[in-house]
């Protein structure tokens, strides 16, 4: 394996760890109705699991509401039951057409505790990135052991792994500040 191969897969890892990291606070719920909050609550249609985009039509017609428009009026109850059994803490209502979820509003304490969440789910991307440094890190000292690199070589790949991963943490930092600031907004 050659410095570049050590370093594009380093750089693969760490965008993933921040992808992943934003999904999941996409789905960290701000007070306000996003319907990227149900990509991953699922219905049993027919036996199968199925993604509730995949049952219906999910609107947001208004900041605290979102409405699920099912294309076959049977499927509610399953939609009604998937998300009360989900962690989002919302109860479903009904009018025999279309599920509504209404969104209450979120008080002091609960945001202040979503901020928590937000700041260990990115602690924990941070870490992840520092593993794959490390790994990365770890693959070009074996290069210089096993005489492939000069010692040259081996410091300008590490000061690239070291800025691959200040420019993935600062992205990681973003995401958390953005999504902060969407939490504790009134």
């Amino acid at each position: 394996m050659t410095v570049k191969e050590i370093l594009d897969d380093a750089k693969e890892r760490m965008n993933k760890s921040a992808a992943s990291y934003q999904q999941a606070m996409v789905g960290l719920r701000a007070g306000r109705a996003n319907p990227k909050l149900l990509d991953r609550i699922t219905v049993d249609y027919y036996g199968t699991p199925t993604p509730i985009q995949q049952v219906g039509n999910v609107s947001s017609p208004e900041p605290r509401l979102l409405v699920i428009s099912p294309w076959e009026a049977n499927m509610i109850p399953q939609i009604e039951k998937a998300i009360q059994k989900s962690d989002l803490g919302l109860n479903p209502s009904n009018d025999g057409k279309v599920v509504r979820l209404v969104f209450p509003e979120l008080n002091e304490e609960r945001r202040k505790d979503l901020t928590k969440v937000a700041r260990k789910g990115c602690e924990e991307a941070k870490v992840a990135i520092r593993n794959v440094r490390r790994d990365a890190i770890e693959q070009i000292k074996k290069l210089k052991k096993d005489s492939v690199i000069t010692e040259d070589d081996q410091r300008k790949a590490e000061d690239d792994a070291q800025k691959l991963t200040d420019k993935a943490i600062k992205e990681v930092d973003g995401i958390c500040a953005a999504k902060e600031k969407e939490i504790m907004e009134v």
